[in-house]
């Protein structure tokens, strides 16, 4: 019998690649739960061969068996908040859009990226795999986690024009998304940090410590921090101020295993 304590958590349920280099995506995520205090779910939507220099090549998974992995585990446990992080197909997209629809009480946390440059994506549109994360997935996002620089390419590919809005993050909220969080990790006046967007309130900037490691596993780590939040009932508010403390302390902290970037080296926040 499962113990009242353990049986009364909600649980963040995440859905994305597995990593192997253990930098982002599940097996990051599970261990930044684990180091907070809880058990997440876990649901892979593509395997990666990756190292510490990047992603070399991607197995899609169908998205049959992704919904089914999904639907176990939702009807199983107490979820209180779902992450999708970075997604490479339109179809992959359109069943994760109808499993979040289905769900829709849960908080949803997309992290959003562009595809990498590998042949296993040679048979897609990666214009067309934007557009589906943009009808499909971010209206329904409580919280966008991206590169301040992709909405701006967006902008230019003409992803956005639809909108009418005088920003690409304007646009995004206009599509519905209700938080973006960006994540600006270039060289710049401001220095490295993280600017809050919301429909109702005026942007908020926190700074962040230069890290050496990937962009895309600074924002993989931020999305599951806020999922964390956002399942233990936090608002989103609360959330992204509670994630981006944690997140500064554990940017602080980084290893090289290998011959490419340094890798997070996890440590409680």
């Amino acid at each position: 019998m499962a113990s009242p304590l353990i049986s009364s958590l909600s649980l963040p349920l995440i859905l994305g690649s597995f990593d192997p280099s253990g930098a982002s995506n599940l097996p990051a995520d599970a261990v930044i739960c684990a180091q907070l205090g809880l058990h997440a779910g876990s649901v892979v939507t593509a395997l990666l061969a990756q190292d510490t220099s990047g992603i070399q090549s991607i197995q899609r998974i169908s998205p049959e068996f992704i919904d089914e992995q999904a639907r176990c585990l939702l009807e199983d446990m107490a979820i209180g908040a779902i992450k999708i992080g970075p997604q490479y197909d339109p179809e992959t997209i359109a069943t994760l859009a109808q499993l979040a629809a289905d769900y829709s009480t849960l908080p949803l946390v997309l992290h959003l990226a562009p595809p990498p440059d590998v042949p296993d994506l040679d048979d897609l549109d990666a214009e067309d795999t934007a557009g589906a994360l943009l009808d499909l997935l971010v209206p329904q996002a409580r919280i966008l986690v991206l590169d301040a620089s992709l909405p701006e390419q967006w902008a230019s590919q003409g992803l956005l024009s639809g909108t009418g809005a005088d920003t690409p993050i304007q646009a995004l909220l206009e599509l519905g998304a209700s938080h973006v969080l960006c994540c600006h990790f270039s060289p710049g006046t401001d220095g490295p940090g993280l600017r809050w967007h919301s429909q109702d309130q005026a942007s908020r900037r926190w700074p962040l410590p230069a890290s050496p490691v990937r962009a895309t596993d600074r924002e993989s780590l931020l999305a599951t921090l806020l999922t964390y939040h956002l399942a233990q009932g936090l608002t989103p508010e609360a959330a992204v101020q509670q994630a981006a403390g944690q997140a500064g302390h554990m940017l602080a902290h980084a290893f090289h295993p290998g011959m490419g970037q340094q890798i997070l080296r996890f440590t409680t926040p």
